[in-house]
């Protein structure tokens, strides 16, 4: 059995098949489950790899067929960037595809300690804004990905 089929059984979720692939969206609440367990850890994650700062969106566009907008900035509290959201696909809900990996959409890449915290808000499909999320840059990582809540 698959993870998320796991995960959606413990959940107590159905998953409905109308044809060979058909499936239905778990419900926001599950979605919005998943963002609030993730809050304290931070929604996004910072790391330094090959001479380049990314900045890491995974969790979020793991939760794309219910988001409407990822809005962000860097380095300041004005939520005037947004991430390009990963197409939903209902039969793999929680996929993140390797196109949309390598094509930008799961991570920002920008110059060595160009970022030193970012802030970042999800809104919903039915436009319901979450809180903002603070998230700064951990400090002697290495090349792992870390990131550390405030405020």
């Amino acid at each position: 059995m698959r993870p998320i089929t796991r995960f959606l059984l413990a959940a107590n979720l159905s998953v409905t098949a109308t044809g060979a692939h058909a499936q239905t969206i778990p419900p926001r609440s599950l979605y919005a489950t998943m963002l609030e367990a993730n809050k304290s850890k931070g929604w996004v994650q910072f790391r330094n790899f090959d001479g380049k700062q990314l900045l890491y969106f995974s969790l979020l566009q793991t939760l794309h067929c219910r988001l409407k907008e990822i809005r962000y900035s860097i380095n300041s509290d004005a939520l005037d960037q947004n991430v390009e959201l990963v197409k939903c696909n209902k039969a793999v809900p929680f996929n993140i595809g390797q196109k949309d990996i390598l094509g930008g959409r799961v991570y920002k890449s920008m110059p060595l300690n160009t970022a030193q915290w970012v802030a970042v808000q999800v809104v919903w499909e039915d436009d319901v804004e979450s809180e903002i999320n603070k998230v700064k840059v951990c400090e002697d990582v290495g090349e792992a990905s870390c990131g550390i809540v405030f405020e």
